[in-house]
């Protein structure tokens, strides 16, 4: 059986990472692109990477490259390429300046893998997503955004933290932009089929519904410098997992929603069927009245992203 090549485009630490858990899952064979000040920094990583298959014994190949030919023929491209908002650097700087390297990036995969599924990681998602979308021209279905694979990760770390219990048995789904916007759905939450919301006081679980939303921010404060990149890596990875074993996972993804939800044609967070091709199909949940409305909030705030981006660009 032929195996899937996995491209990652930007070899920092969430993409050398994903592409890590890329190969270790036998995914298929991976390629890590970027386009450093030191050149051969992508081929070094690659090959540390691939040095530890005997320890670990996985048979992918994993190479590094500062050229998108390499990439050629991809089935599915996760794009973390981008910076992090730096101090003094406005919303709209940050916006300008992905917006920027997002579109170089996907001028290169229209050109090199005009079938591949593109996974867009890059901050701020919900708008780079869109940006990716406008750029490549390809079938929505195979342009997605990671964000909700992750921030439900996060909800259920936290509540297999509160009650002491295996994350195996916490189930949760958000909904929304990725960030302060997002919705954690606690009526959709469970451990072990037992609706989160019999086991945790209201009050509670309010403010571990608040956790969940800054988790991001929190782990930059506790680091320092830098900011989260195993759990966003493995996030990736499990996507890829979904799509190249057409696994039919329904997952949190940034997906693009025109009459779904009401959303009216933006990327926003919702659960979808995720498998071969992409996005099969976007899943509709029932909400609580506050959950609605704080969903109604997050859509806004996306929105009004995605037109300041569209100013700048």
């Amino acid at each position: 059986m032929k195996r899937a090549k996995i491209s990652v485009i930007g070899a920092g630490n969430v993409g050398a990472t994903c592409a890590q858990y890329c190969a270790i899952a036998g995914l298929g064979d991976v390629v890590l692109l970027d386009i450093p000040a030191t050149k051969d920094m992508p081929k070094g990583k690659a090959l540390d990477i691939f040095e530890a298959s005997p320890v670990l014994g996985f048979t992918a190949n994993v190479t590094g490259t500062t050229d998108y030919a390499d990439t050629a023929n991809s089935d599915v491209i996760v794009v973390t390429a981008g910076i992090p908002r730096k101090p003094g650097m406005s919303r709209d700087d940050l916006l300008k300046v992905n917006a920027g390297i997002v579109g170089s990036v996907g001028e290169q995969i229209a050109k090199t893998s005009p079938n591949a599924v593109v996974i867009v990681v890059s901050n701020p998602v919900d708008t780079m997503v869109q940006r990716m979308l406008d750029v490549t021209g390809f079938p929505k279905e195979r342009v997605i955004g990671q964000a909700g694979v992750l921030d439900a990760a996060r909800f259920c770390a936290f509540i297999a933290m509160e009650l002491n219990v295996s994350v195996e048995d916490v189930h949760a789904m958000l909904l929304g932009g990725h960030g302060d916007s997002m919705v954690p759905l606690a009526s959709c939450a469970s451990v072990g089929g037992i609706p989160v919301t019999q086991l945790i006081p209201a009050d509670r679980l309010a403010e571990i519904v608040q956790r969940a939303r800054v988790g991001g921010g929190e782990i930059v404060n506790l680091l320092g410098t830098g900011s989260a990149y195993y759990a966003p890596a493995a996030s990736s990875a499990k996507m890829v997992q979904a799509i190249v074993r057409d696994e039919n996972r329904v997952l949190a993804c940034v997906a693009y929603c025109d009459s779904e939800y009401g959303v009216g044609g933006y990327y926003v967070g919702v659960p979808v069927v995720l498998g071969d091709g992409g996005v099969k199909k976007i899943v509709k949940v029932d909400m609580t009245a506050d959950e609605q409305a704080m969903f109604a909030k997050s859509c806004e705030a996306v929105r009004k992203n995605v037109e300041a981006m569209k100013q700048l660009v």
